[in-house]
């Protein structure tokens, strides 16, 4: 009967966004984490633009878990920093936070978890670009944060929180530390009236939660650097790094 209910469901509902229940395996699977109680799981997906196709009120969507989530996330990121640099002052680990949990930041970890995949929202909003949408994407994330604190509890969200959040700060300092190489490279290339810098990606390793990547960038039709990184905007400055090295040397 339950089989037969969710095909007459989702034969209803599906031309209006994703089906119901949506399949929520690999996504448990990213986590490392399977619900107790499937329901939060489903509720952490909902946005509210679905509730149009199920007719349910605004306390259904996601938005009550979003801000449970931004509480736990808050405290947990906070309590990693705090431990992890017990030599920082409070301004840097204010930053180191700023970093972790802004909207962009969290997005990037939903893409990782492919999140927009799984959220529940009708088809308007998903013409719309609802899937891929930053503000929707950190705040499903925290919805979800906030539906793995209630089943599994502190200790649960914490590990999630830690190894996915947390971890990232060295990328993402990385990132800002190292922006200028690619655009220094650029503007060597132009002055010189050499062709390139061009970025290709020559190997992926790891599973799709934790890849490395390696990049060649050649410059006028010779590769002249290598860079390596957890994602390919690392890898391509590492390149550029290493190709202006090189150059600035001969």
């Amino acid at each position: 009967m339950a089989v037969i209910f969710k095909e007459l469901f989702n034969r209803f509902f599906g031309k209006i966004g994703k089906t119901y229940p949506p399949d929520t395996e690999e996504l448990c699977r990213r986590l490392d984490y399977h619900f107790s109680d499937a329901s939060l799981l489903v509720h952490a997906l909902k946005h509210r633009s679905y509730l149009v196709v199920t007719g349910e009120d605004r306390l259904h969507s996601n938005e009550r878990l979003e801000l449970l989530g931004d509480a736990v996330l808050g405290l947990l990121v906070t309590e990693y920093l705090y431990k992890k640099f017990p030599d920082e002052e409070e301004g840097v680990l204010t930053n180191y936070k700023s970093l972790l949990v802004n909207r962009s930041s969290l997005a990037r970890v939903a893409c990782k978890f492919n999140l927009g995949d799984y959220l529940l929202m009708n088809e308007a909003e998903e013409k719309s670009g609802g899937r891929t949408r930053v503000s929707i994407l950190s705040d499903a994330l925290e919805a979800l944060l906030g539906a793995i604190y209630l089943d599994g509890g502190l200790e649960i969200a914490r590990r999630i929180i830690n190894e996915h959040i947390g971890r990232g700060l060295e990328e993402l300092l990385a990132e800002g530390a190292m922006q200028n190489f690619k655009s220094e490279l650029l503007e060597f290339c132009q002055r010189e009236n050499l062709q390139g810098p061009h970025y290709a990606v020559e190997a992926e390793q790891g599973p799709d939660h934790n890849k490395t990547f390696t990049v060649a960038v050649t410059i006028n039709h010779e590769k002249r650097g290598m860079g390596v990184g957890r994602s390919k905007k690392i890898a391509e400055q590492m390149a550029a790094k290493e190709a202006l090295l090189r150059m600035k040397a001969e």
